[in-house]
C-alpha cells in the first residue's frame, strides 16, 4: 500500500505495524504488506537508519480513525530521497534551485535596527557566517537590503560543489531544512551537524523572535510556527541518523519488529 493511496483513503485500513530487518535494508510494514512510496517502490531504509524505520513505523501506528498526512514527516522524506532523488536529472534540477537561496539567505540581511533586532543577529547568525565562510573557504557577503542582491559567482560554485556531493539522503534532508529556514547557510549547518535542531530553529525566526519581544506573541500564530519549525528542522536531522545495526528486543517499542538474515 502506497502513502498516496492511503492518504487518498482518508482511513486508517490497517490493523498492525511492523518494522521487518532484511539482509540488505529495513521495510516498515501494514498488516504484514511492505510500505512503498507514492510512486510504488517499497519503502526500503537503510540497515544503517534503523531510527528512520522506527520513527516512520510510529507515524503510521499513531494514525487513529483518519489518516494526517501531516503528521508523516519522516514518511515523506524518506520517499523523496526514494522516488525523486534516485535520479540524476531531478538530484541536480532540484540542487539548482536550492543554490537559488542563496542569494536570499535569511542569515545573509541584517538590519541596522532596532537594538534588540541586531543582539539577535549578532547572536544566531554572525557565528554561523563566521563557521560558513571557514568551512567552505567562501566569500559570502551580507545585504542590507532585499533589491537585486547576488552572491558571487565563485561563491556559488563552492556551494554548487557542496550540494553536488550530497547523497540522496542527505539532500531530501537538506531540501527541507532550506523551505523550513529559508537559508541555504543555516540548512548546511544542521547537515553537518554543527548545530542542532534547536539553533537551526532559533537562526530561523530571528526576525519573528525580535517582533515578539517588542509586540508580543500572537496567539494561534507564534506558537504554531514555534512548533512547526521545529517539527521540520527535527524531521531533516532525524533523516540523517545512522548508527551500527543491532537488533532490538522485539515488541521493544511496541511495533511487530521481525528479523530475517
Amino acid at each position: 500500500m502506497t502513502a498516496t493511496e492511503s492518504q487518498t483513503t482518508a482511513k486508517r485500513f490497517w490493523r498492525t505495524v511492523g518494522v521487518e530487518y532484511r539482509s540488505g535494508s529495513i521495510l516498515v510494514t501494514l498488516d504484514k504488506r511492505p510500505l512503498k512510496t507514492p510512486a510504488g517502490a517499497i519503502l526500503n531504509i537503510p540497515r544503517s537508519k534503523p531510527l528512520l524505520a522506527t520513527l516512520i513505523a510510529h507515524e503510521w501506528d499513531n494514525q487513529e480513525i483518519l489518516i494526517r498526512p501531516f503528521a508523516l514527516p519522516m514518511t515523506s522524506l524518506a520517499a523523496r530521497a526514494i522516488d525523486s532523488f534516485s535520479n540524476e536529472q531531478t538530484r541536480a534540477e532540484v540542487r539548482e534551485s536550492l543554490l537559488k537561496y542563496l542569494d536570499t539567505d535569511t542569515i545573509c540581511f541584517s538590519e541596522e535596527y532596532p537594538p534588540a533586532l541586531v543582539d539577535l543577529q549578532k547572536s544566531h547568525w554572525s557565528p554561523l557566517l563566521d563557521w560558513a565562510r571557514e568551512e567552505f573557504r567562501a566569500d559570502i557577503q551580507i545585504f542590507g537590503s532585499l533589491m537585486s542582491n547576488s552572491q558571487p559567482r565563485a561563491t556559488k560554485d563552492i556551494f554548487r560543489r557542496a550540494l553536488n556531493d550530497l547523497d540522496a539522503w542527505q539532500l531530501a534532508s537538506t531540501e527541507r531544512a532550506i523551505y523550513a529556514s529559508k537559508s541555504l547557510i543555516v540548512a548546511l549547518a544542521l547537515v553537518r551537524g554543527k548545530i542542532s535542531v534547536e539553533e537551526a530553529a532559533l537562526a530561523s525566526q530571528v526576525e519573528v523572535a525580535s517582533q515578539i519581544q517588542k509586540w508580543g506573541e500572537v496567539e494561534d500564530s507564534h506558537d504554531v510556527e514555534f512548533h512547526e519549525i521545529r517539527r521540520q528542522l527535527g524531521s531533516a536531522a532525524c533523516l540523517l541518523v545512522s548508527s551500527e545495526f543491532k537488533p532490538l528486543p522485539a515488541g521493544r517499542l511496541g511495533i511487530n519488529e521481525t528479523y530475517t538474515s
